[in-house]
């Protein structure tokens, strides 16, 4: 049987449930919150001047697959700037930017997450990604298939058959164990097998006479037809352009119609990278303002951060196209593929500096955007780990978010030209433990759909972090060291009802689930898109029809989601 739990006296932060800093006592049994236990037997631990929080929930970060390992050859430096010694309980491991598999899930789990999501996966490279999550501890983790600029999918697109598109896409999810639809670049990633991109989302994609308009509208239908938990998962056209501020405004405003009872039905991801204005880089200048008046005043639209911050990273991303003008511009080593009629990929290391005039804009931008929607609920922390900077540092963007005077003192060592450009400077507004309980866990889990996640209520999955830093005695915003340094080292970190992390050190190891997607359409119409898909794969691939999906036992914990479609 397995232990049970009462945590006493916290200050409790459980957004969903409208619990906001109250001393709530949390009991867990069997690896659920529960409405109580028998003190006598259960473990106490004593959380007086302490902050109570559901486990963290990252709905975007790049932790494995073919970019990742890719990254990890092209980078052997990374390797030497950061790493894990052995332990009794933790295996040794490498990399800061790009760590390896074990050394993923401590971090995550030293800060108190519990859940990560992988926002970018080749259905042709599942297999190999579900390989690494098997070797990922102490999170639930899953992933999203790359699905548009998947050949099939643009060809029904293009024909109008939206029912058969939201069969194929049910039978990709359910048989690569994938999660959401994930489009990147839509459009310009086929156009980039020929060289070329889409400019605009009413471009014409090269041999299949459909627009990204159509392949963004089009995947939103699929979505709603096969009742997915997660909204679609978008990366914009025109990603780290000056001037991109309107495509993404254009991409948000492309499927407005479409929304149904204020459902959020599109995720803008890593918006930072999409929200610049002006004509060049001399000239990029934020474009926050006009994205944020956007999403409050709508509902069917949410999106998160992808915050820089000023380090050695390493970019990432499927849109091949912008990994090769990073190239151009950076001059650094660099990575670039096909994955046959699936997707592109791309990647080049970067450094973000202060003194940099457009790093300095970036770094505003991120923080412009969640300072500036009203509504927490529509905006997550992120960094696009690894692309702005390594997940580790998201203590650093919690206390830029909590604390003016942190803001003001990053701001007087960045560029003068840039900081007099910024909106950030005159904005007041500082985030409550409330409202970082909101981006960081509650509403990522809300997005995701994932009912069990992010909240403390009765039947919740026992994934809690426990903080060591009083909210009646600390002030976030003057003493907002003492605010990073409690959100770095969780007092504890409880995952699945087992005490796994005790004051920043690995207590225990274990496995998290692999969350995925088993998506039931009518018999009739799978039958009938199979039979055309055999064909091509014979054509197109070079895997079977009968050989693309993964068992089930191929995943190390399994947790299936059963989503009945509406066709």
């Amino acid at each position: 049987m397995m232990m049970e739990l009462l945590i006493k006296n916290g200050f409790v932060y459980d957004p969903i449930n409208g619990i906001d800093g109250e001393r709530v006592d949390i009991a867990i049994k069997d690896g659920r919150i529960v409405e109580r236990v028998d003190e006598r037997r259960a473990e106490i631990i004593d959380a007086s001047g302490m902050i109570v929080m559901p486990g963290g929930v990252d709905l975007h970060s790049h932790i494995v697959g073919g970019k990742v390992n890719s990254g990890r050859l092209l980078r052997p430096e990374d390797h030497r700037k950061d790493y894990e010694v052995k332990t009794k309980v933790t295996r040794s491991g490498v990399g800061y930017s790009i760590p390896s598999t074990f050394t993923t899930g401590y971090r995550y789990s030293r800060m108190g997450y519990t859940t990560v999501m992988d926002p970018a996966i080749a259905p042709l490279k599942a297999r190999h990604a579900h390989e690494e999550l098997n070797d990922t501890p102490m999170i639930d983790k899953g992933f999203y298939p790359l699905l548009g600029d998947w050949w099939f999918v643009l060809e029904f697109i293009r024909d109008g058959k939206i029912e058969e598109c939201a069969a194929h896409v049910a039978w990709l999810i359910s048989s690569v164990k994938g999660y959401a639809i994930k489009l990147v670049n839509p459009g310009g990633l086929e156009a980039w097998g020929f060289g070329r991109n889409v400019d605009s989302i009413d471009d014409p994609v090269p041999y299949f006479n459909i627009t990204p308009r159509d392949i963004i509208r089009g995947l939103c239908k699929v979505n709603q037809l096969l009742n997915l938990p997660h909204a679609i998962h978008i990366h914009t056209n025109n990603l780290g352009k000056p001037g991109n501020y309107t495509t993404t405004l254009d991409t948000m405003k492309c499927v407005e119609d479409l929304a149904i009872d204020d459902k959020p039905i599109a995720h803008v991801t890593h918006c930072q990278f999409n929200a610049f204005k002006g004509v060049n880089w001399k000239t990029l200048a934020s474009g926050a303002p006009e994205i944020a008046d956007y999403v409050n005043k709508h509902k069917h639209v949410t999106l998160d951060m992808g915050q820089i911050i000023f380090t050695d990273t390493t970019t990432m991303t499927a849109d091949g196209p912008f990994q090769y003008i990073l190239y151009k511009l950076t001059g650094n080593k660099w990575v670039n593929s096909d994955v046959e009629t699936e997707t592109s990929a791309g990647i080049v290391p970067i450094r973000y500096r202060r003194a940099s005039y457009a790093n300095a804009v970036q770094w505003s931008i991120g923080l412009e955007l969640a300072l500036l929607i009203k509504d927490t609920w529509k905006v997550y922390l992120t960094t696009d780990h690894p692309n702005g900077g390594p997940f580790t540092e998201y203590p650093r963007v919690i206390a830029w978010l909590m604390s003016r005077i942190a803001r003001e003192r990053t701001m007087k060592r960045l560029n003068k030209r840039a900081v007099a450009k910024m909106t950030l400077p005159s904005i007041d507004r500082e985030y409550t433990f409330y409202e970082i309980a909101i981006a960081t866990r509650a509403g990522p889990a809300r997005s995701l759909g994932l009912k069990n996640k992010g909240h403390l209520g009765v039947g919740a999955d026992a994934d809690v972090a426990i903080y060591d830093v009083n909210p009646k005695e600390v002030n976030p915003s003057r003493q907002y060291k003492l605010v990073r340094r409690a959100f770095r080292r969780a007092a504890y970190t409880i995952k699945s009802g087992e005490v796994v992390v005790k004051n920043g050190e690995i207590v225990k190891s274990m496995m998290g689930d692999t969350i995925w997607c088993n998506i039931h359409v009518m018999p009739s119409l799978a039958e009938d898109v199979a039979k055309g898909l055999k064909k091509r794969f014979r054509e197109y691939w070079t895997v079977e029809y009968d050989n693309y999906p993964i068992p089930e036992k191929y995943l190390s914990i399994s947790y299936p989601m059963e989503i009945k479609a509406k066709v």
